[in-house]
């Protein structure tokens, strides 16, 4: 008994301290090592160094290569202007009458392209707030508009994302970033479409009553006109989309490729996605060098800004890893696998309630693959269906308002959860559950994946 309330406290106390501004770094081991106190199982300090630190090791071993290549494409796209003349380029082609769907559609080709959620999330709300104010709809509509481009869809579902979320499961099942192909269409398809409904539903209704764009006089835009041109600032997304394709379904999967690498423990679904990054990369240090005054310093600065977000993902992980050798832990899996239910749905509710705890997409699906991805892998499901699912639900509750993209989102709008959560909270929460409930139901009905 002791055991299972030590396991409901410390994710309770993870969500609540999270919530609070409290870092992970420092709340996933100093909450591991309560468990274990509680429990009476494990020495508080074994649980750091002999438990928790192998499984946030595990991850960093894994998936540090993913962040890294991630997070300096993101910044030479963010510094050199790419971003933002792509963000224009869709914008001005599509027309101010339709800004939300301008706005969704820019946002989601930086995303898919690999730009860091963050790296958008600034360059999108410049040419986001203009476009709307051009229209005169309701600011307070821009934080939803931005998270469903790039907190949705092309984060959890769209086939083929280099976003590392999607990367994650590919070394537990030995799917690939592609898994899931009919399941992620299914799902984007569904949150794209519920979520810019609901928004230009919510736009119109509130310019009927006499609602404007509203007063904002804290807005301060940049002017710098000096940018790349369109077709140069796409072309590392087009390379991206290219290479990780041809790579994934291709060269990946040839009969000599597989052969070869089979001797050292077979081909990783990160490689694909670190190579595309990697040429991309590349590519923007030499298209963008007119754009970029300091290269040394823009990479340095990318590969720095890749660190906070893996060491947090790594330390929730390895706060996974102490709780799952607790034998309540075992209790409650054997509960959670003996529910009455289709596997399919355990999997999606154990990694949406833990991305809920966690306050993060990725922070939750890798807790439940360190905890449960063992289990999984053994049901009768095809794992590229346990793929998506899992990182399509993990997109579902982790953007409560106690999210960190979500805090940090209101808060370069100018704007408070008072004013746009509830339209926040419909396109990254209701509508990513909804999509994967429907989903779940296909694959059950059909098979289909």
């Amino acid at each position: 008994m002791l055991g299972v309330l030590s396991i409901i406290l410390t994710l309770i106390m993870l969500m609540f301290f999270a919530y609070k501004g409290v870092t992970v770094l420092v709340l996933a081991p100093l909450l591991a090592m309560l468990a274990t106190v509680l429990s009476g199982e494990f020495p508080a300090l074994y649980a750091w160094t002999g438990m928790f630190m192998p499984a946030a090791a595990n991850y960093l071993k894994s998936y540090f290569p993913v962040f890294l290549t991630g997070a300096i494409f993101g910044k030479l796209m963010g510094v050199s202007g790419a971003a933002k003349t792509i963000a224009h380029f869709i914008a001005e082609k599509i027309g101010k009458e339709k800004a939300i769907f301008a706005i969704v559609l820019a946002t989601a080709l930086l995303t898919y392209g690999g730009v860091s959620l963050f790296v958008v999330v600034f360059a999108m709300y410049p040419i986001g707030a203009t476009l709307l104010r051009e229209a005169n709809m309701p600011k307070r509509l821009l934080p939803a508009a931005i998270a469903l481009g790039a907190f949705t869809f092309t984060m959890t579902a769209l086939p083929g994302s280099p976003q590392y979320i999607n990367t994650m499961p590919t070394i537990y099942f030995g799917t690939d970033i592609y898994a899931g192909t009919v399941l992620g269409l299914l799902g984007s398809i569904i949150m794209f479409g519920m979520g810019t409904w609901w928004l230009n539903f919510r736009a119109k209704k509130a310019m009927a009553a006499g609602e404007g764009y509203g007063d904002h006089p804290n807005e301060n835009f940049s002017t710098d006109t000096n940018l790349p041109k369109p077709f140069v600032s796409f072309a590392p997304i087009i390379l991206v989309f290219i290479i990780n394709f041809v790579l994934t379904n291709v060269y990946f999967k040839s009969e000599t490729v597989v052969a070869k690498y089979a001797n050292y423990g077979g081909i990783n679904g990160t490689w694909s996605v670190v190579i595309a990054l990697s040429v991309a990369i590349l590519l923007c240090l030499f298209s963008f060098k007119d754009f970029i005054k300091q290269k040394n310093q823009t990479v340095f600065d990318g590969a720095v800004g890749s660190l906070l977000p893996i060491f947090n993902t790594a330390s929730e992980v390895g706060y996974g890893g102490v709780i799952k050798s607790l034998a309540a832990f075992t209790t409650l899996k054997v509960g959670l696998i003996g529910i009455a239910m289709p596997a399919i749905f355990k999997v999606a509710i154990s990694s949406t309630v833990l991305a809920a705890v966690a306050g993060s997409a990725s922070g939750g699906l890798g807790i439940a693959l360190e905890v449960l991805g063992e289990e999984f892998a053994s049901m009768n499901i095809n794992p590229e269906a346990i793929h998506r699912i899992m990182v399509m639900a993990a997109g579902g509750l982790d953007s409560l308002p106690h999210n960190g993209a979500v805090i940090t989102l209101l808060s370069v709008c100018h704007l408070n959860h008072k004013q746009s959560y509830m339209d926040l909270g419909f396109c990254t929460v209701l509508t990513p559950l909804v999509a994967t409930l429907i989903c779940m139901v296909f694959y059950l009905v059909t098979g289909i994946v």
